[in-house]
């Protein structure tokens, strides 16, 4: 643990975390590395899952930015197993926006209308397609790899049903941009995660971080009135900042959501309890002003709960869960299960992973 994290440096666990139980593994596949897995309960009384994908011979490099879709699986129970069904979003080519790669999807239900947000990614200032990316040197590679991160924006798409058809509400421009020179976003804005305010005013949480050779991943806010925007940002941002613990301690991957009363949060945080696997549970009184000074632990190290040894092959990192999607009980409301990615598995690769939370 650092010298400059031993404020945080008693694990206070949240009650979300004394009651986590690992379940099993799902969506594993023999050529796909699968990457997000977002639930919610269907119309027709079945789990449905939205997740990212790339095939295999991507994923060593940066897959996620070059040739990630988006699927729909459904199974009949929360613990599935989860059948595919469909690709319903991928890379539109051309000049667009998310022309490239789509992924870290999140679901949410809003009145009668599915709500998918997404990152999309553009390689329209590259050169080159998609199909020639792996012909390139090393060093090529990477020179895209920063090009493509820096075109990483975020993107909505709605349904009547969860079966689609989805219509992309940010079809010509993406719903935020970077922020500009020099601004804590500066590089691009991704990983979202919404609330829909008892106000009935719809909250967009992304992720952005700055230029520099130390980089810090902090949470913004833009706030809309309308759910196709336009989305302004607030001008307080960043709303979660971990970098008062130390310039390289911050946080990705945050899901967000509104129960009795509470703002709540749990994301990935990378150092904040001074590992790079645990999570981090905040909570807020209006969903701007969060307890980033006061956080709890909102899960452990993977093999906490799954006990695996398998050498992932493609980025091998061990005991971290990321991406954490909640699947709420349908006659309560309250968080009923955890989804999360995890590296490793039955191909060595990545599917998603099965938490029950018995709160």
């Amino acid at each position: 643990m650092t010298e400059l994290s031993d404020e945080l440096s008693t694990e206070i666990e949240s009650d979300f975390c004394k009651n986590l139980i690992g379940l099993n593994r799902i969506l594993e596949a023999p050529y796909y590395r699968i990457w997000g897995c977002s639930p919610i309960w269907g119309e027709d009384g079945k789990v449905h899952m939205y997740y990212a994908r790339w095939i295999h011979k991507y994923a060593k490099p940066i897959g996620w930015l070059i040739s990630a879709e988006i699927a729909h699986a459904v199974s009949d129970t929360p613990e599935g197993p989860f059948e595919f069904v469909e690709t319903i979003l991928e890379g539109r080519g051309g000049d667009h926006w998310d022309s490239w790669a789509v992924s870290n999807p999140s679901i949410y239900k809003h009145g009668d209308q599915y709500i998918l947000l997404y990152m999309g990614t553009s390689g329209s200032n590259t050169g080159i397609t998609r199909d020639e990316f792996l012909d390139q040197p090393e060093e090529v590679q990477e020179e895209i790899k920063q090009k493509l991160l820096r075109t990483k924006r975020i993107g909505m798409a709605v349904s009547n049903s969860v079966n689609g058809p989805w219509t992309r509400i940010s079809d010509e421009k993406p719903l935020i941009e970077a922020g500009p020179k020099g601004s804590w976003d500066e590089v691009c804005n991704t990983n979202p995660a919404m609330i829909i305010t008892p106000q009935g005013q719809y909250y967009l949480y992304y992720k952005g971080w700055q230029e520099g050779t130390v980089t810090n991943r902090k949470y913004g806010l833009a706030i809309a009135d309308k759910l196709e925007g336009p989305y302004k940002k607030y001008e307080g941002n960043p709303v979660i900042d971990f970098s008062y613990l130390a310039p390289w301690i911050q946080c990705e991957d945050a899901y967000m959501w509104y129960e009795n009363g509470t703002y709540k949060s749990i994301m990935r945080g990378m150092g904040v309890f001074g590992s790079l696997e645990d999570g981090v549970y905040l909570t807020s009184k209006d969903g701007i002003h969060w307890n980033d000074h006061s956080p709890q632990l909102a899960y452990k190290r993977s093999y906490e709960y799954f006990p695996e040894e398998a050498e992932p092959l493609f980025r091998p990192i061990k005991g971290r869960f990321e991406r954490p999607q909640i699947l709420f009980n349908p006659d309560t409301g309250k968080p009923d299960y955890l989804y999360c990615s995890l590296r490793g598995g039955l191909y060595n690769s990545a599917s998603g992973v099965v938490l029950k939370i018995n709160l």
